[in-house]
């Protein structure tokens, strides 16, 4: 589907002006109109009823609802329908801005901008009494607070904002501290304080002599704003001086604070935390006797699973396992309500840097009491299950125990062992612990294997530092036997938990993952027709259909293209509370159980099952409600997408740190990413990515084929395209931003059709000037 040259909002129909519906089948305008105003909660039975259709009409409504599919006007997840681009009923959302008349202008902060466009503009409506959401209401939301919002269009709505929230609840202020790089000035004169914030670049801040607080020119600081004037630049001190900006240490602070991340513990979660003592055996079963294992990264801190199989003796399971994993029982110590519960679910989950972890819980819960160290007693929560010959899970049951570890391995500890090279660790536990787990995941992935779920290949780098927390290499660590058996296990307990919550109608989030849109699909349809390969036109697209292609393509140069634009096409993983499956794992069902220590979701699973099966008096809330769990699902996928952007811009400033004095120096790589403006181009040794602005690239003016993931020269067919190998050089790094500029040495190949290479030219120079003007309708 074509997108529009400007990004504008999606076409929404208008309501009826009165809440009658017609009754009869209704037209397409009205069909739409009504999808929209639910906010994507609807289906064909609410449909039906809502009009009064049944019999042909119920017919009818099914080929109306096939037609708005297959020409983008509404969109699937399982049987639930929503209008593309549409806004929730609910969103999480940004305070961005005033309008002209002082109104206060929100945005959603997780929006897919590339396929629906610019986000869409938000007026806030605020409570008019004290209270929102039935609590209340606190300080009034201000820009850069972030809130929940009801939302619903705006009748007769004119300019940009077509859309009004009332607010429900404030989930976060903004902060009036800002970091940034101090400048010096001269003796008696403002300093200057320019924002490390890629929104604030540009913005500085004046520090009277008298505020700086010993800071020095080129300082990462955190400075408070004092007050705005109505002339000249607003007014800060300098709070905190967190180092030169020549460290890495200061890199991940900048993202830190660029995105909110809370790191320093409230006073009261870590009393609490301090006061906290082991578990009793309450409620539980003494497990202490069955050797369970961990198996961990070597640098892990916390250990939060551990796992154990054995043949099953059962008769009529012959050739079955049965495997139990097992997890701290984090709830027990995290009760609702309490001041540790809240300090998790502000953070969401816990955040990982090369040179530091920012946790969701104190270490005095995750890496003490709840973690599960060898040889000592600690409270789990286990489930046990059946495997049968085939891999598939044949039962399961949960259980609140008391275990003791038996040894906590490395990942390529594990695996030296079962390939014969055992240590006085390994070797005790090789027949009876080790041999026995790799058995029974030998079974799993058979059942793995025939379930199909999505085989994306995409390596991840890894940032080494030494000791003096400079970056020491980027490796991409080897993926062994030993990462595939922990894997498998815990997606098992994972389905196992939700099915056992679904059993017990017990409200829990999921974790789902939506299958791709049509639009999406039908984009990559294209782009696969340009390497004469075809995607089964089918009405459900499954992760089959896409292993086909990855395979057939998996031992060709188009490999990594291949790879990456498949994973563009999907979907992004997040928590609800309604159920609609995990696309990529090819999963009707799926929770987030096996790590509570750094995830809120799975603490919200463990208290969901600890209330299901009545297994202490710390499990899920009764009140707890669809509307609670939406609101926590909303937080917590924000959240992990918060974290997830943090730890990338955060190696991308620490490699571009790294490489800040080679420059001019020639680097291998393959473009990663085609924008209309020019390429990204990431380097094989280190993965780090640059950009190639388009205005460098040479005599022809280039045109972005979304197609095919390419700049093409209009005059010459030299072609510029995702996944092609290249050699570039560095002309610019910059480690505050993290952003790294590039010259392309390489020639581009040429396509049938598109002209003649320029003779003469060999490599790369700078780039000439431009004769004239673009062509009209064109970009640069």
């Amino acid at each position: 589907m074509r997108k529009p040259s400007k990004p504008k909002a999606p076409f929404r129909p208008k309501a009826p002006a009165t809440p009658r519906l017609p009754r009869g089948l209704p037209t397409k305008e009205e069909l739409t109109a009504f999808v929209a105003a639910h906010g994507g909660d609807v289906g064909k039975r609410e449909i039906s009823r809502a009009f009064g259709l049944d019999g042909q009409d119920r017919i009818a409504l099914k080929a109306m609802l096939r037609e708005l599919a297959d020409e983008g006007i509404v969109n699937r997840k399982r049987r639930r329908l929503h209008v593309p681009g549409a806004l929730p009923a609910a969103v999480l959302a940004e305070i961005v801005e005033r309008d002209e008349d002082g109104e206060l202008i929100a945005q959603p902060i997780d929006w897919d901008s590339e396929t629906h466009g610019e986000a869409p503009k938000i007026l806030v409506k605020l409570a008019r009494s004290t209270r929102i959401g039935g609590r209340p209401a606190g300080p009034a939301p201000t820009i850069g607070d972030r809130v929940l919002l009801r939302t619903e269009e705006i009748a007769d709505a004119e300019g940009e904002v077509l859309h009004s929230g009332r607010v429900l609840k404030l989930i976060e202020k903004s902060k009036s501290q800002v970091l940034g790089i101090y400048r010096k000035a001269a003796d008696g004169q403002d300093g200057r304080l320019v924002p490390v914030d890629k929104r604030n670049m540009g913005r500085e801040l004046a520090i009277p002599p008298d505020q700086e607080n010993g800071a020095q020119d080129g300082d990462l600081v955190s400075a408070e704003i004092m007050r705005h004037h109505a002339y000249g630049l607003p007014t800060a001190k300098v709070r905190e001086r967190l180092g030169s900006v020549s460290t890495e240490k200061a890199l991940s602070l900048i993202a830190l604070h660029a995105h909110g991340i809370p790191h320093v513990f409230r006073r009261e979660a870590l009393a609490e935390a301090e006061v906290a003592r082991p578990a009793s055996m309450a409620h539980r079963e003494d497990w202490r006797a069955l050797p369970l294992i961990t198996i961990d990264p070597p640098d892990a801190k916390d250990h939060d699973d551990a796992v154990h199989a054995v043949a099953d003796e059962d008769p009529s399971n012959e050739g079955g396992y049965i495997v139990t994993v097992a997890i701290a029982d984090v709830a027990y110590y995290v009760r609702p309500g309490t001041a540790l519960d809240r300090e998790a679910l502000v953070r969401g989950n816990s955040v990982y840097f090369p040179d530091r972890v920012v946790p969701m819980l104190p270490e005095r819960i995750s890496n003490d009491l709840c973690s599960l160290r060898p040889l000592e007693d600690r409270p789990a929560l286990a489930v046990r299950m059946v495997i049968g010959a085939n891999g598939r899970k044949k039962s399961h049951s949960f259980h609140r125990i008391m275990m003791r570890s038996a040894a906590k391995l490395a990942y390529a500890q594990a695996q030296a062992a079962i390939e014969g090279r055992t240590d006085e660790t390994t070797a005790p536990l090789l027949d009876e612990v080790i041999r026995p787990l790799y058995t029974a995941y030998a079974l799993i992935k058979k059942a793995r294997d025939a379930r199909e779920p999505l085989e994306l290949d995409l390596p991840e780098r890894k940032v080494l530092l030494k000791a003096n927390g400079t970056v020491d290499r980027i490796i991409v660590p080897d993926r062994l036997d030993a990462h595939r058996l922990i894997e498998e296990c815990m997606i098992l307990a994972n389905v196992a938990a939700a099915e056992t919550l679904e059993e017990k109608r017990t409200p829990l989030l999921y974790r789902v993952h939506d299958a791709p849109s049509l639009e999406k699909v039908s984009a990559l349809r294209e782009f696969l027709q340009t390497l004469d390969m075809k995607l089964p036109k089918v009405d459900v697209v499954r992760p089959a259909h896409f292993n086909t292609i990855l395979a057939k393509f998996a031992e060709t140069e188009f490999a990594p293209l291949v790879n990456q634009v498949i994973l563009r096409s999907q979907a992004q993983a997040e928590y609800a509370h309604e159920n609609y499956g995990h696309f990529g794992l090819h999963l009707r069902r799926y929770a987030h159980f096996t790590s509570p220590i750094r995830r809120y979701a799975d603490l919200i699973v463990h208290r969901a099952l600890i209330r299901a099966l009545h297994l202490g008096p710390d499990g899920l809330p009764e009140n707890a409600n669809p509307e609670q769990l939406a609101e926590i699902a909303a937080r917590i996928s924000a959240a992990e997408r918060r974290a997830m952007t943090a730890e990338r811009e955060t190696i991308d400033r620490l490699i571009a740190h790294h490489l800040a004095e080679q420059i001019g120096a020639v680097f291998k790589g393959r473009i990663a990413g085609v924008t209309k403006v020019g390429l990204f181009v990431a380097l094989d040794d280190t993965g780090a990515d640059g950009f190639v602005p388009a205005a460098t690239l040479g005599l022809d003016y280039f045109r972005f084929d979304e197609a095919r993931h390419a700049l093409i020269g209009e005059r010459t067919g030299e072609t510029h395209q995702l996944g092609d190998r290249v050699e570039v050089r560095l002309v610019e790094a910059a480690p505050v931003a993290g952003a790294l500029r590039f010259e392309l040495l390489s020639d581009g190949h040429y396509v049938a059709g598109g002209g003649r290479p320029p003779r003469g030219r060999k490599g790369r120079g700078p780039a000439p000037t431009r004769r004239g003007p673009p062509r009209p309708g064109k970009r640069r």
